[in-house]
């Protein structure tokens, strides 16, 4: 099997499609050529040839005409058309791979539009000109780009065979990061999706204000947030550290604010000191932003748990 995408300069757009075809295709040749008869006689055809047909295994969108998008209005490059064809496979095949767990087509399929509304459309967008996917030289398009040789390096190398073969080496590289991207998105959401059940079965403490989880390791922030409204700390086990943590709950993901704040008498603070405010021995740390803190025991966070629940029965100084 032959996967062909353009000689040349390459872009985010079809690194990603290209490494979304080797994930599933793993035994591929990938060749990077602008010849029409070798693009012709490919299995795939990733942002060169003209043609956008996935039954055939062509995926480009430079063509005169071309208007395929999202149905957000979202224009497609090379890396969205594979993924809206192919996404919800790869995600299958990596959830397998390193997450052991087999996915149902349908979750499969949402994870794979979760990974596209917040990856894929954005490195087409910066293809096409219509977006950066983050400000200055860093979002992830312009990460990609950087794999490319510049004029030093084809000045070293020559225009040639040495600078073809310099050239695909970069590509394989740049495919090797956007795959570990893919497997990492893949892990996260695979691992949100096992935790639900386990955050719904943890224990409710203080009246239904305080969550105990066992693990906490274990992702909690979306089941909270859309299920739980009353809670107003999660307090866990940090297995890895041997301690417990108190947390405040953020109202939303991208944001600091919080359904309860830790008492600000505690910000900033560390052992003895802290412990002399809250009166629990073992306490470790407050986060001076106070969304976070820790005490060595159960008893001690529990503590804690119970001195912030009152604090925020305390009248509050106008």
């Amino acid at each position: 099997m032959v996967i062909v995408t353009h000689s040349g300069k390459f872009h985010a757009d079809d690194a990603w499609a290209v490494a979304v075809l080797k994930i599933l295709f793993p035994q591929a040749e990938v060749v990077r050529t602008r010849d029409a008869a070798r693009v012709e006689a490919a299995d795939f055809a990733v942002d060169v040839g003209g043609i956008w047909d996935a039954a055939t295994g062509r995926f480009d969108h430079h063509q005169k005409g071309f208007s395929g998008a999202r149905q957000t209005g979202v224009p497609y490059a090379s890396a969205g058309l594979v993924w809206k064809e192919y996404g919800a496979r790869c995600v299958i095949t990596l959830a397998a791979a390193h997450t052991g767990h087999r996915l149902s087509d349908d979750k499969a399929a949402e994870m794979a539009d979760s990974i596209d509304a917040d990856v894929v459309q954005y490195l087409d967008l910066s293809d096409v000109g219509a977006a950066k996917n983050a400000p200055g030289g860093y979002g992830l398009s312009a990460v990609v780009s950087g794999f490319n040789p510049n004029w030093l390096d084809e000045q070293r190398l020559g225009y040639g065979d040495a600078d073809d073969a310099y050239r695909l080496s970069q590509f394989t590289r740049a495919m090797d990061l956007l795959t570990d991207i893919m497997t990492n998105a893949v892990k996260y959401r695979v691992g949100v999706l096992l935790a639900v059940e386990q955050v719904r079965q943890a224990e409710v403490l203080e009246e239904g204000t305080v969550l105990f989880l066992q693990n906490g390791a274990v992702p909690w922030g979306q089941v909270v947030r859309e299920e739980m409204p009353k809670l107003l700390f999660v307090i866990s086990h940090n297995i890895a550290e041997q301690r417990y943590m108190i947390h405040a709950i953020p109202v939303s993901p991208d944001s600091f604010k919080a359904r309860a704040d830790l008492p600000e008498a505690w910000a900033g603070l560390r052992d003895a000191q802290l412990a002399a405010v809250t009166g629990v021995e073992d306490a470790g740390f407050c986060h001076n932003g106070r969304f976070i803190a820790s005490a060595k025991s159960y008893e001690g966070i529990r503590r804690m748990a119970s001195l912030a629940l009152e604090a925020l029965k305390q009248p509050r100084d106008v």
